[in-house]
């Protein structure tokens, strides 16, 4: 772990953030790559250094539940979807889970799906809730990798793919090792799009019903 302390790592990262800078840093699952969501040419820059597919949307994680209103919109879904959402951050948040929701109009289009969804996280992990925190409460989170390459788990994972990062945190290994479990909320039934830490058959036995 790098020797310079993580509350200084994290106030670095974070002006670098807010000046429009990408960094990598530690999530319960693997390393990221975070930037401020609302900042439509630093998403680019994400885009450029992973070689990553335009329509590909970058899932945000959220520093505390009271963060979701500047990412999503809860009242675009049913109440049946609305009783899902509730009963799997109840269970599993904060936690590997991610869920995809409608999007806040207030988030780029280059940041969302055609679909005009996105994917959000309340982690488990404290480096990953204070660096949301410090820019805002909302931080973009896709792999720190390149496209198609392996997740990285640790800082010189990071900088073996990458050369044009503006700042790595380093929190040592990350705690993960497999990915977040992601489920689309917004279709009926609710879809697995990747089965990750979370089972399939933890979710089904949970909401009943799975695509």
């Amino acid at each position: 772990m790098n020797n310079i302390s993580l509350a200084l790592q994290i106030d670095q990262a974070s002006q670098i953030i807010k000046n429009g800078g990408v960094v990598a840093f530690p999530t319960d699952t693997f390393y990221g790559l975070g930037c401020d969501p609302f900042n439509a040419n630093s998403v680019e820059k994400i885009y450029h250094l992973k070689n990553r597919p335009s329509y590909k949307a970058i899932l945000l994680l959220i520093s505390s539940l009271k963060m979701l209103d500047k990412c999503v919109v809860l009242d675009k879904l049913s109440k049946k979807q609305q009783d899902y959402f509730h009963t799997l951050i109840k269970k599993f948040w904060p936690g590997p889970l991610t869920i995809v929701l409608p999007a806040n109009d207030l988030l780029p289009r280059n940041l969302i799906s055609p679909e005009k969804t996105v994917g959000v996280r309340y982690p488990d992990c404290i480096v990953a809730q204070e660096l949301a925190k410090a820019i805002g409460g909302v931080i973009t989170a896709t792999s720190a990798n390149l496209s198609g390459k392996a997740n990285t788990q640790t800082p010189f994972e990071v900088k073996a793919q990458f050369d044009g990062l503006d700042y790595i945190l380093d929190g040592g290994k990350s705690s993960g090792g497999e990915a977040s479990s992601v489920v689309d909320l917004t279709s009926d039934p609710p879809t697995l799009v990747r089965e990750g830490r979370i089972s399939r058959i933890s979710l089904v036995t949970l909401l009943g019903n799975l695509a």
